[in-house]
Formats: structure tokens, C-alpha cells, sequence
């Protein structure tokens, strides 16, 4: 006699389906993490605007990249505006998404090697998010991510949230391909 043993694991569906959905929602704001990029943090001799001392998109991510842009696309979802900090591969990401030319927002730069920097940069993006209309959406860095939204991120991860009087509120994840 056989046995058959299933083993069913029941999971949140946040936690494991893309929350399209989320970004619909009145005031839905859309933050990514730029994609695939080997390594973590910039030398300490990098410039900005010198890709050549950055940090960079692997082959991975910039396919990865792409694959999101279509996934979105694929979902009929349209940006007002795509943001991108001022990094190579936040830009390249942004770029990659084809929905136009990204716009550089320096308040979604980096601060992983200068960790003083976080509550004023954080407050300049808040600020700019509140005076910013429509849906867009702000490729930036996991530190800004995480300060904003108080969850972390994984490279190509999508956070949608709106912004609350004490902070944000997160609507739904979208992670396209690891």
C-alpha cells in the first residue's frame, strides 16, 4: 500500500503574490530598488556621474530591469514621472524600465557611506513625495527605502505605499524575478 503524504504551507498572499492592485490606490506612491548590481555599498573614491567608480547593473540586472518594465507594462500600469537618484545604477535601472527619460532626484541618492545624511535626505524626499501628483515612480537605494518605508528590499523589489501623517503606509510589494 502507498502512501501519499502533501504537505500544504498556507502563506499571507502579501507575502508571496505581486500586489498589483496596490498601485491603483488613490495616493499610491511606487519606491524601487534599483536592480541587480553584485557587490554592496560604492568604493570610497566614487563620483557621481563617473560610472567607472560606481558600483554598477550586472548583465542579470539590466534583463532584470527590462523584465519589470514589461511586467508593469503587461499590467497597463503607466507613470507620470520615473525618478532616479543620481547613481549609474539606479539611472540604468530607471532608463531600462522604458517609461521615458527618468528625472535625477538627488534627495534619492545614496547615503550608505555617510549614515548623517539619512534624516535630512529622508525629510527632503517625504517632502518631495507630498508635493509630487500622480503615480511615479522613485528608483533609488535600500537605505532610502528602508528610512522611508521602514521595510528593507531586495534588488529589483518594488514597495508601494502611501504617505501617512506618522510615516507611510505600505499598500503592496512587487518583486518581478529575483
Amino acid at each position: 500500500m502507498r502512501y501519499i503524504i502533501a504537505l500544504v504551507l498556507c502563506l499571507p498572499t502579501g507575502l508571496w503574490a505581486n500586489n498589483w492592485d496596490a498601485l491603483r490606490a488613490p495616493d499610491a506612491i511606487a519606491i524601487m530598488r534599483h536592480a541587480l548590481a553584485p557587490g554592496g555599498g560604492d568604493p570610497t573614491n566614487h563620483t557621481i556621474g563617473d560610472c567607472t567608480t560606481q558600483r554598477n547593473l550586472s548583465d542579470q540586472g539590466r534583463a532584470q530591469a527590462r523584465r519589470i518594465g514589461q511586467a508593469l507594462r503587461a499590467q497597463k500600469i503607466t507613470f507620470d514621472m520615473v525618478y532616479t537618484s543620481q547613481w549609474c545604477r539606479t539611472s540604468e535601472t530607471a532608463r531600462l524600465l522604458e517609461y521615458g527619460s527618468p528625472r535625477k532626484a538627488p534627495a534619492l541618492n545614496s547615503f550608505f557611506g555617510n549614515p548623517a545624511l539619512r534624516a535630512p535626505q529622508t525629510r527632503d524626499l517625504r517632502a518631495q513625495l507630498e508635493r509630487t501628483e500622480g503615480l511615479n515612480i522613485w528608483v533609488t537605494h535600500q537605505v532610502n527605502i528602508s528610512a522611508l518605508t521602514g521595510t528593507g528590499t531586495s534588488s529589483g523589489e518594488i514597495i508601494v505605499f502611501r504617505l501617512t501623517p506618522d510615516g507611510t503606509e505600505i499598500l503592496g510589494r512587487i518583486m518581478i524575478d529575483p
